[in-house]
């Protein structure tokens, strides 16, 4: 087996931070810049893309970056969780939902079933049929595409409500922040978008369910996700926050699931570098998602459509 080497480790750590959260899918970057760069880089997705990839020093690494990555989300939302975890035991003891809060709370929980049962029972199947160059570059083309209609059935629905509201749109507005602007003298009118507590509970079930495409290499846990709050009507702003609320508990309970494994053959020798590159990842993410939850209050998902569509088309050229 190939060892996993320290710049490997700073490199892809780094790697995972940020594409966990940016809408462009760290599993397909886990697999497509280790096979773009080659060499020793390219066996490392061969190994975790086998059949017996359960004793693969490199999926036993990338176990250890998810947990990173779940930590650091934990920690940046460290207040809403608290506030979550208290309002759904107050739902569990009184049976009633009677806050914002713990409303927040049971549509996380429905949000999560669908891709947790599909996890446990898909996971290791769909990687080893599908965590291979080619097809995590037309997964990966596929999620530009998916971020791009998402992005253009939202700027109809406000096209839309305009429209029955009878205004008309202002020349370079933006609908990126789920609303147009409403004041006296300004010519301008706001479309707001529904909150993030309005969401029915079949809705986030939906959104859990689209979060299952993302064991897919190549489509985005964070951008299918969003795309599935931006159709129900969520604005960019709460999209991301529930995006990345969800991501929480399936990245941390996936990696905990497979965490033993860093301590079986798969992670003999690599403990060192684990731990640098659970670090760099760690603080990737936190840096992440510091900048999207700013990032997403007035801008879109289309860069980063664009992005997959480009690296995608290339990577489906390059190695087909």
């Amino acid at each position: 087996m190939t060892d996993l080497s320290y710049l490997q480790a700073v490199v892809i750590g780094a790697m995972q931070g940020v594409t966990e959260l940016f809408p462009v899918s760290s599993l397909g970057h886990s697999v497509l810049v280790p096979a773009w760069i080659g060499g020793s880089w390219a066996s490392l997705v061969t190994q975790s893309g086998s059949a017996d990839s359960g004793s693969s020093p490199y999926l036993a690494f990338i176990v250890a970056l998810h947990v990173a990555t779940a930590v650091a989300l934990l920690v940046f939302y460290a207040r809403t969780w608290v506030a979550v975890i208290g309002g759904f035991i107050q739902v569990l003891r009184t049976r009633r939902v009677q806050t914002s809060t713990q409303r927040l709370s049971v549509l996380i929980v429905v949000a999560t079933i669908p891709v947790g049962i599909t996890g446990l029972a898909l996971e290791h199947l769909l990687r080893t049929l599908f965590a291979k160059p080619l097809a995590a570059g037309i997964f990966l083309t596929l999620n530009g595409l998916i971020l791009l209609a998402g992005e253009r059935l939202r700027r109809r629905s406000i096209e839309r409500s305009d429209a029955e509201a009878g205004v008309r749109p202002v020349s370079g507005a933006s609908p990126a922040a789920g609303s147009a602007t409403a004041a006296g003298g300004t010519g301008t009118m706001v479309v707001a978008g529904r909150a993030l507590g309005s969401l029915e509970y079949r809705e986030a079930a939906v959104i859990g369910v689209f979060q299952t495409f993302a064991l897919l290499a190549g489509i985005s846990r964070s951008g299918i996700t969003m795309v599935g709050g931006l159709l129900r009507g969520l604005d960019h702003e709460d999209a991301a926050q529930f995006s990345f609320l969800l991501a929480t508990p399936v990245i941390l309970a996936a990696g905990v699931l497979k965490l033993p494994s860093l301590f079986g053959p798969a992670g003999h020798g690599i403990g060192g570098q684990v731990l640098v590159g659970a670090l760099v990842a760690g603080l990737a993410a936190y840096a992440s998602v510091r900048f999207l939850t700013r990032y997403f209050t007035t801008r879109t998902l289309t860069p980063f459509a664009v992005y997959c569509l480009v690296a995608g088309i290339a990577s489906v050229i390059h190695f087909a």
